[in-house]
């Protein structure tokens, strides 16, 4: 088996910067080792199995290099003075008995975090009046609710962290407020100090917008409803981001002020901002986790959520074990629900099941042969039409941002014809056609945009959408209108938007966190190492009511079947020892 390497220039400058730190000892097969190693971070992996390459044949610019066996290939970047063993020496490379090779700062990032989680997973908080408690969880969660969201409660209070997961309509946000309040009803529970956080702007305005209205449901006092916070920013802005920098004013040394941390959409915090995260913790504060274990892991390097859910259930006697609880119960999708039957499905990579379940062509599901690109345009405008024409016949820029969520195209890959970038071209020219819209310039009226950075100024964040509208209360100016967390909207001039692009169709990575009522996904006729099971599921579960997946079916099968499997030791760091 011959390995493809499309080395990157960061990948060659990271190695000669390593041979220059060896004194000439660092030969042609371990500087391939030490690009490989950086070349993982960059493919999502928190280090380099060695096993995986080892006895393999590496194609490197067109040069075949064959790597020794596995004992062989060990000993050769043991010898390296520039690596060493876990926590002994602060050197560039770290090697550990399994044969994983990490850049020593992202086995800090994996040591430090495992420790934290370890250290609060054990830790028991303070005693509850514990009557007062059962009559309160009896309370917040009647009798119908599901005994898992109680469970979750009992958990979260009791120990200094937890980790709730489900999939969408599990009621992960319903319990986290209902958790809040049990917090604020305890003696002395009002002077908690209690923060929220999410990887995005956008995630952080729709767990804003949940917490509101499930709040005004609770069986509890005005006084507690009140109590519970409203305010929830992104997680940089909760660490003190930095201008300019990656570092962040909160640290280890001028810790968070909070009891309690709540963290939303958990499933896309990289390895980097947990581990900086976790770090900022008092001793003895609270930390809640959020998320949906069998989504999409982060765009940057680890799946830290994933690695803490199978840690716990895979190690029963660690403490890990106990400060985990799954959600099940369903309460967007009906029993036997299309949407919910083929996300459980694809989960356990049952193609033939999930394409079944497609072709039935009920009300929630449709599968579709994907078209060939040139017939492309012909096919989409009965759909680009359909779906689009209702936030673009909008009266006002409310209106068209309440109706743009309703419907949105998915996309796997952001390049080619399948690719973001393509079908947006390809749908304001349907749109155009049909006189919907009129993109004589690139700021045209009705043009939705997606801001693919964070700009504080601003106070827009990576993942926010927004509509270029006239604007009603200016005479008709162009401006670019978003929602903003308290249910209004708010403009600001195009030509200061920070970095953007068109958002007809976006990406499945960039619609996590995101709900619409229907969508179209599109997968590529050709299969990639990039569609897996995870993508195809956090597409699917981004509808509300109504999915239709345009695919071939080879490709589909292969997605299903293909698992994101990404080199850490997280996992086995967090194993009770």
């Amino acid at each position: 088996m011959t390995i493809e390497f499309q080395e990157r220039a960061i990948d060659r400058h990271f190695a000669a910067f390593i041979g220059k730190q060896t004194s000439g000892e660092v030969n042609e097969i371990l500087r391939l080792v030490v690009s490989l190693a950086s070349s993982a971070i960059g493919r999502g992996n928190l280090c380099l199995n060695l096993a995986d390459i080892a006895g393999q044949t590496v194609n490197l610019n067109g040069r075949e290099l064959l790597l020794p066996r596995f004992d062989a290939l060990l000993e050769l970047v043991r010898s390296m003075s520039v690596v060493t063993g876990p926590g002994k020496h602060h050197r560039p490379l770290v090697l550990d008995a399994a044969g994983r090779l990490y850049l020593y700062r992202y086995w800090r990032y994996e040591h430090d975090l495992a420790m934290t989680i370890l250290e609060k997973a054990a830790a028991v908080q303070e005693v509850f009046d514990e009557i007062k408690l059962q009559d309160a969880i009896e309370r917040l969660f009647p009798d119908s609710a599901d005994h898992r969201q109680k469970e979750a409660a009992t958990v979260a209070l009791r120990r200094q962290f937890c980790v709730i997961s489900g999939g969408p309509g599990t009621g992960k946000t319903s319990t986290v407020v209902r958790i809040l309040a049990l917090l604020l009803e305890q003696e002395g529970g009002t002077k908690q100090r209690i923060a929220m956080a999410a990887p995005t702007g956008k995630a952080a305005a729709r767990l804003k917008r949940s917490v509101n209205d499930i709040r005004q449901t609770l069986n509890c006092s005005d006084e507690v409803k009140l109590a519970i916070p409203d305010n929830v920013v992104t997680i940089q802005r909760l660490l003190g981001s930095i201008s300019g920098s990656t570092r962040f004013r909160h640290s280890a040394r001028n810790p968070l002020p909070y009891d309690t941390i709540i963290i939303d959409e958990a499933s896309m915090v990289a390895l980097p901002l947990m581990s900086a995260l976790v770090a900022t913790l008092k001793p003895t504060a609270r930390l809640i986790l959020l998320g949906d274990r069998d989504q999409l892991a982060s765009v940057e390097a680890g799946a830290v959520l994933g690695d803490i859910c199978s840690a716990g259930e895979e190690s029963p006697a660690s403490p890990l074990s106990t400060s985990l609880v799954v959600l099940e119960k369903n309460y967007r999708f009906q029993p036997g629900s299309g949407i919910a039957e083929i996300s459980r499905a694809v989960n356990a990579g049952q193609e033939m099941e999930a394409l079944e379940l497609l072709k039935a062509k009920t009300l929630s599901i449709i599968w579709q042969k994907m078209p060939a690109p040139e017939n492309l345009r012909t096919a989409l405008a009965s759909a680009v039409a359909e779906g689009y024409q209702g936030y673009l016949e909008a009266a006002s820029p409310a209106e068209a941002l309440e109706r743009f969520d309703r419907f949105r195209i998915l996309c796997a890959l952001r390049d080619g014809p399948y690719g973001v970038s393509g079908l947006n071209n390809v749908i304001e020219k349907i749109l155009a056609r049909q006189e919907l819209i009129a993109p004589s310039s690139l700021f045209y009226p009705k043009r939705p945009v997606l801001i693919t950075v964070n700009d504080y100024s601003m106070r827009l964040f990576n993942g926010d959408t927004g509509i270029l509208f006239p604007d009603p209360d200016n005479g008709g100016l162009l401006r670019v209108f978003f929602p903003n967390p308290e249910g209004g909207v708010r403009s600001i001039p195009p030509e200061r938007l920070p970095a953007h692009e068109t958002a007809y169709a976006m990406t499945i990575h960039k619609s996590q966190g995101s709900e619409f009522d229907r969508v179209l996904m599109l997968l590529p006729q050709v299969d990639s190492d990039l569609l897996t099971r995870e993508l195809i599921y956090t597409g699917m579960t981004r509808a509300k009511k109504n999915v239709e997946l345009w695919a071939n079916k080879e490709v589909f099968f292969s997605a299903v079947r293909r698992k994101t499997e990404r080199n850490s030791g997280l996992k086995d760091a967090l194993r009770w020892k």
